[in-house]
């Protein structure tokens, strides 16, 4: 319990929304109430005029997108807020899976015009199995959009979890007035362009008073008494744990780029939002409070310096206190490892630290030694659950264009690959290379990294499979199938034997005609078909 202090400082959490919601300003607004950041980057016709602090990969700031996972730590109100910023776009949505296992508590940023997307079900998903507590932050309030009580239901509904309004729009688009505050009974008043301030905050305990109609007028201030009779008949009291069990997400509305509303919901988050929580591992359940250390890398990301081609693992710490200079053991490598410079991040800023505790991130400066999902303790052998590998979506074959680069391109795919952006597939028994990725736009990410980090040129030859899956059963009945299906069967990195399934009838056909083989979806053998 000595590290308890230290503990109760931390929220960790990740922003996750369907692309062009506002995640990335979002991102930024609170990095700027943190202090963290001096001015904030403006994301215009998918242009970055001044680069977004949580974009910082070269092909990020062209596309004004986010692709890869940003950490960012601020201190706000006596707290240590570590922000995972994830990918927004739907081709890198595994990557936002894993930062989910690395989270407390998430932030879901939702289009007021555009309401629930696709993509935000698919994360929704992941945060349900998980039981991660949700709060909701319903964005560009600037814009004409949805009726609040519509976008609620649409919620409820969509990602099936009960919601509750902390705050309440007053009109949205060009009659934006501001939000009344139901957690503390005050109304905000909004000024386009302007940032809020203490004057523009009214205590209204009773939206009765007379003071409501001078400050909204007659039509407004009418339109907010209905809205909050309705609220109070609708709603009971807000329940914390509920919350905290992943049941209930408090709402909030606003405009990022105004700069409006996310201080109200910062304040809030401060006070409701978890510390860093107790992990499963395949042996035992972990306490934060432990004494010794222990955690888990769920993102490796080379070249996030192109300057010095470095290559760094991105470890959740659980429990105890991470050191630097002290050994630690990789379970799955069985091998000791220690770090000289182990970084705390600001983006793309980093800084040398000592010492971390459960909930922070660390960057560990990696040679090749780290894979996504592998465990770090002072010896005790146990392995952090859930980061499996889900089969892609489209498979392509990797064409060498520069037979002179060819090391290069081996050592360039093998990292990114690593990095868990795509898996590579080896042809069982040959050399051909397929690199299965969830979206078009990821093969483009590889092109274009592989050239810009290791002057390796190549294209990508689309190939017919639909689904793979690892398969396993008793060895003379997988080699006889791998004998019969030779053409459609590759290695993973980890050397396991995979079917590539060239449509869903071929794969029932297999299954049907191999009761005796096991079809798995991911490669930790746990979801069979």
């Amino acid at each position: 319990m000595k590290f308890q202090k230290e503990i109760d400082k931390r929220k960790t959490f990740g922003i996750i929304s369907h692309p062009d919601a506002g995640k990335t300003t979002l991102t930024e607004k609170l990095l700027l109430f943190g202090g963290a950041i001096q001015s904030a980057g403006a994301v215009k016709s998918n242009k970055i005029k001044k680069h977004a602090t949580s974009d910082f990969m070269e092909i990020e700031q062209q596309r004004g997108i986010s692709v890869a996972t940003s950490v960012m730590s601020f201190e706000y109100r006596d707290k240590l807020i570590n922000i995972l910023d994830t990918p927004g776009h739907k081709d890198f949505a595994e990557d936002t899976y894993r930062t989910l296992t690395a989270v407390d508590s998430v932030i879901l940023v939702i289009d007021c015009v555009k309401g629930v997307e696709a993509q935000t079900e698919r994360l929704m998903e992941v945060c349900r199995m998980r039981k991660t507590p949700v709060i909701v932050f319903i964005n560009k309030l600037d814009r004409d959009g949805k009726n609040p009580f519509d976008l609620l239901e649409e919620i409820e509904e969509k990602l099936k979890i009960s919601t509750q309004p902390l705050t309440w729009p007053i009109n949205m688009g060009g009659d934006f007035k501001g939000v009344y505050n139901l957690f503390n009974n005050s109304i905000i008043s909004f000024t386009p362009n302007q940032k809020v301030t203490d004057n523009d905050l009214v205590p209204m305990p009773d939206l009765n008073v007379p003071e409501l109609v001078d400050m909204l007028g007659e039509h407004d201030a009418a339109q907010l008494r209905e809205d909050g009779e309705l609220i109070m008949g609708v709603y009971e009291s807000f329940d914390q744990e509920d919350y905290l069990q992943g049941d209930l997400a408090p709402v909030f509305f606003g405009s990022a780029v105004n700069n409006f509303g996310i201080k109200d919901m910062l304040d809030t988050f401060v006070e409701i939002a978890p510390n860093p929580r107790s992990r499963m591992t395949d042996v035992r359940e972990v306490l934060p409070a432990e004494d010794k250390f222990s955690g888990f890398v769920f993102k490796i990301h080379a070249n996030i310096d192109p300057k010095h081609r470095d290559r760094l693992a991105f470890l959740r710490v659980c429990s105890g206190r991470f050191e630097r200079n002290k050994f630690y053991q990789n379970i799955r490598a069985d091998k000791k490892l220690r770090f000289n410079n182990p970084y705390a991040f600001l983006a793309s800023d980093k800084e040398v630290i000592d010492y971390a505790y459960p909930g922070d991130v660390v960057g560990l400066y990696d040679s090749g030694s780290f894979k996504i999902g592998d465990t770090l303790t002072e010896g005790e052998e146990m392995n952090y659950a859930g980061i499996p590998s889900f089969s892609p979506e489209i498979f392509k074959e990797l064409v060498n264009k520069d037979p002179m680069k060819s090391k290069q391109l081996e050592k360039g795919i093998s990292q990114l690959t690593d990095e868990g952006v795509a898996q590579m597939f080896t042809q069982h028994g040959g050399n051909r290379k397929i690199i299965g990725c969830v979206g078009e736009l990821q093969f483009e990410v590889i092109q274009y990294r592989l050239l810009g980090e290791y002057g390796a040129s190549c294209s990508f030859q689309h190939m017919p499979y639909f689904k793979a899956c690892w398969i396993k059963g008793d060895a003379q009945v997988i080699d006889d199938f791998v004998k019969f299906k030779q053409a459609n069967i590759v290695e993973d990195k980890e050397g396991n034997l995979v079917y590539l399934a060239e449509s869903e009838w071929y794969l029932n056909t297999e299954r049907s005609n191999n009761p005796e083989i096991d079809f798995y979806i991911t490669s930790d053998f746990k979801h069979k078909l």
